[in-house]
This record gives C-alpha cells, structure tokens and sequence, in this order.
C-alpha cells in the first residue's frame, strides 16, 4: 500500500527547507490568519499618521528648528524599515522638519554592531545619503531616572538631545516584554548595558511562572513603559507585518494606547487555538528570525502549547551567524545538563544565559531536535538533537510512534498557539 505523502516548504534562512511527511501524520498546518492585503502598505502608514491615536499629527508638533530623532530597529528584526521611513519622514515636512535636523538611530540593545552596507540597505540608499544615521552607543548613555522596578533608565545622549523622540518598529510577540514595538525601542533599545542587565533581570523570576508571550501587562513591560516616559519618547509608529513580511497594519500616536491598538490587530491574525500534538515541528520564518540560535529560540517557545507533554520540537533555523551571544555560548559550554541551566538561571542572572535556560526549560519537558547549519556539538551543547533534516527526526520520531500527530508551523516567529 502506498502512502500518501505532504510536501512543505519551510524557510531556512533566506532559502526552503522541504518538508515530506506521511498526509496520516499531519495534524495540522498552524497558520496566522492572515489576511490578504487590502490597502497598500504605504497608505495604511500614512492613515495612520493623519489619525494618530491619543496624540497631535506630527506635522502639527514639529517646527523647522526641531532637532528630532527617529529610532529604527536593527538587522535582527524584520521591521521594513525604508517602507515606514518614507511616509514618515513626509509628515516631518509637512511641518517644517529639515534634514540637517534629523538623526536616525538604530536601536542594538546589546546586539552587535551592524556594518555601513546592513545600515544602507535598512534605511534604504537615498534616506542614508540624505539624512544623518548612526548607531546607538550603549556606553553614551545619560541618567534620566529610574522606574518603579528600580530600573536605571539610562539613555543614549544622542536620542535625549532632541526635542522630540520617534519610534518606529514592528508589533509582533516578545518572549519577555509580550510584545515588541512601543517603548521597547527605549528600553531596552536605546539604553546602557547597566539598565538593558537591570531590565532582563526581573525574568530569572518570573521564569518559572506561565509562559509572557503574547500578554500586554506583562511586568516586563510595566517596565519599558515608566522608562519610556522617564526618557520623553513623543510618538510611536509601529507596523504589523505577515509572513511575507508585507505591512498589513500600521498603528500611530501615543506609545502606550496606538501600542494596544496594534496588539489587538496581532492577537486576531497570529493567536491560534490548537489541540496539543505528539509533535511539532517549526520554522522561525527564515531570515533574519533564524539568524542565529539566540533569535531562533524564539519560535521554540511559541511552538511550546502546540505540544503534547512529553512530546517532540523539530527547530528548523539556519543559523547563519551561530549562536548570536557570547553569553549564551558560555552557559552551552558550562552547563552539562539542562537541570543545571535551569537552576542556575534561578540563582544567577546572567543576560544570554537565560537563553540556555528556556532551551533547557523546554528539553526536560520535551524531545528537542534542531535542523540547521551549527556544528553538531553546538547543538548538542545547546540541548538539542542536531539532525540534517527535517525527514531524519521525523523517521525516528516515527519509528517509536508511527501514528504520532504533528503540528507545522511555517511561521514560528509570529504565530503563538493557544491551547483549547
């Protein structure tokens, strides 16, 4: 008897890791409800910055004397930056703004630095050429204040020195904060090492509770928000982007309430409700989501409620650039067992090292395979079962369990399943 089999494509980087799986085996395809777009990208920008929420247009703010700085995100994120800049960057005339007075500055956080060619090709050649960009320095970065989690807010100089502060970024689920976008490109975007530690601190404990993906008051961003007001941030403008990274919403105005707007159109295309399966397997969505095992660890603990107890995890991420965090790559080294990452993290903040300690969370509870370009003992040193492709964990998986259910998801970086 022949069996029927699937073929998936999954995104591996910027290219296609093919999936073939047994039709009996599949459970189901976990896709965002996405709709198809309706309204052109740019327009949905421009609407949104004609009717800001809870805030003045900006042509109506700035005037030709105001020295304005734009926070964009970095290459770790898929924000289409040079698409948001444009309309953008209209509105600013609109009131006057001149060039000589704008400062684009990309939020690293502690990501590394970007290269003069990764910076261009973000804010797009003309805007690069025209209008002064740089990076954001976490060791020039100014005492504003501190937050009621006792937080230092500390900012960098260069966004401080303006008068009015824009932030720019996409909405989409955060493993700690619940959600990207809002004041996030504050803190922990723009702010020193010192208050970036402070900020990620409070996640050793709050690990053990449920899972912060996807929830709006979360502490963590209690946090980002009093830091973002201590700072002066003036107006955000975040997007919501689909799996081809097309913008399919745009949100404006103050940076808590067009924040919550945005989350609410998240919520309705990314939460998924699913039944638990025997297995899942999932890709982060391909560049730059997988860039490296730091990035892609995301989409693992979004794949997390899609599975059974004691069930499997097929990570699918290149993981062009390694493991991402020096950090991360010490604690791989240091820790012989996922127990030890665990209860290390519990006593010892150390930012990356809870990276291991999510991994290892997830590799108690279940079988964790990882299909990607790491060497086999980075892999293994990182709790999971290096395997070449996605058919070689199938068929083992299979093997024990021939009639196992698996779950797929094309989108891990965006799509969060509810349980049922």
């Amino acid at each position: 008897m022949t069996t029927n089999v699937k073929t998936i494509p999954l995104a591996f980087g910027s290219g296609i890791s093919e999936l073939s799986i047994p039709e009996k085996n599949v459970s189901s395809i976990i896709l965002p409800s996405e709709s198809k777009i309706k309204e052109e990208g740019t327009f949905l920008i421009k609407k949104a910055l004609e009717n800001p929420t809870k805030s003045k247009r900006l042509s109506e703010i700035v005037n030709p004397d105001s020295r304005i700085a734009i926070i964009v995100s970095d290459v770790t994120r898929p924000t289409p930056t040079a698409k948001i800049l444009s309309p953008l960057l209209e509105e600013l005339y609109l009131g006057g703004a001149k060039n000589e007075n704008i400062t684009i500055v990309f939020a690293l956080g502690l990501h590394r630095l970007q290269t003069e060619e990764e910076c261009r090709q973000l804010v797009g050649e003309e805007i690069f050429e025209n209008i002064r960009c740089i990076q954001h320095d976490r060791k020039r970065c100014r005492l504003v204040g501190e937050t009621s989690f006792g937080t230092p807010v500390e900012v960098f100089e260069e966004v401080l020195d303006s008068d009015l502060i824009i932030s720019t970024g996409t909405l989409e689920f955060h493993y700690y904060a619940g959600y990207g976008g809002g004041g996030k490109s504050i803190l922990p975007g723009v702010s020193s090492e010192k208050s970036i530690l402070s900020f990620h601190s409070f996640y050793s404990k709050l690990f053990e509770g449920s899972p912060l993906s996807g929830k709006a008051g979360s502490p963590a961003r209690q946090n980002i928000e009093e830091a973002a007001r201590i700072a002066g941030l003036d107006f955000i403008l975040n997007v919501v982007i689909n799996s081809e990274k097309e913008i399919v919403a745009a949100v404006a105005g103050d940076f808590i309430e067009a924040h919550r707007k945005g989350v609410e159109y998240v919520d309705s295309m990314y939460k998924v409700p699913i039944k638990p399966a025997d297995v899942v397997v999932v890709s982060c969505g391909g560049f730059p989501k997988d860039i490296n095992l730091y990035q892609a660890t995301k989409s693992l603990e979004h794949a997390i409620p899609a599975v059974k107890e004691g069930g499997s995890i097929i990570l699918v991420a290149e993981c062009a650039e390694g493991i991402g965090n020096k950090v991360y790559e010490c604690w791989n080294r240091e820790c012989k067992t996922p127990d030890e990452a665990v209860e290390r993290f519990k006593h010892c903040f150390e930012f990356g090292g809870h990276k291991a300690a999510i991994v290892g969370r997830a590799a108690k509870e279940f079988k964790l395979y990882l299909v990607s370009k790491l060497p086999e003992e980075e892999s293994k040193k990182a709790f999971f079962t290096p395997v070449k492709s996605i058919e070689e964990a199938l068929k083992k998986i299979l093997s024990e369990n021939p009639e196992a259910k698996v779950h797929i998801m094309p989108n891990g970086g965006c799509t969060l399943p509810v349980k049922r």
